[in-house]
């Protein structure tokens, strides 16, 4: 006799495994990215074309910098509410379906990345300036990149793709 509920949850763990590689391959690009600039553009800026810049600044707040502080026990403050968002969104990726398994996996996988490094260098290295002329937008790593993605996807997703 077939057991659904036995196909379900195989269903379930292949989903997760998908999402929890796509978690893996976003973590670890995104720290051969940091790595490779740590080694190569640790002093230096490196100009790529007139738009982009390879430039390194250490982030000890959160996205844009914001929440910046000097104080240390605001920091591990902030940082354990990281970690806890890190931990809600990772149960909500395994509990989701199809694009929004994607798109919090992506999210997942950076955000996993920017909170290594707030672990190992108590800030997160942050190099990538887009800038036309003396316009700087905020400095950003690949991270950040997929952060962002995931959020847009799930957005785009949730207007146009109403569940009934």
């Amino acid at each position: 006799m077939i057991n659904l509920k036995e196909i379900k949850n195989k269903i379930i763990l292949k989903n997760n495994i998908y999402s929890l590689l796509i978690i893996l391959i976003v973590f670890f690009l995104d720290r051969y990215t940091k790595i490779f600039i740590l080694n190569n553009f640790n002093e230096s800026i490196f100009y790529l074309n007139e738009f982009v810049n390879f430039d390194l600044v250490w982030n000890t707040g959160i996205g844009f910098g914001l929440l910046s502080f000097k104080t240390e026990n605001i920091y591990n403050f902030i940082t354990i509410i990281i970690g806890l968002v890190i931990f809600i969104l990772l149960f909500i990726c395994l509990t989701s379906t199809k694009i929004d398994k994607i798109a919090f996996s992506m999210i997942c996988g950076g955000a996993l990345g920017n909170f290594y490094d707030r672990m190992v260098y108590k800030a997160v290295p942050d190099f990538i300036d887009l800038h036309l002329e003396n316009f700087h937008w905020f400095t950003f790593n690949l991270a950040d990149i997929f952060i962002t993605l995931g959020i847009l996807i799930y957005l785009i997703r949730g207007i146009l793709i109403k569940e009934v």
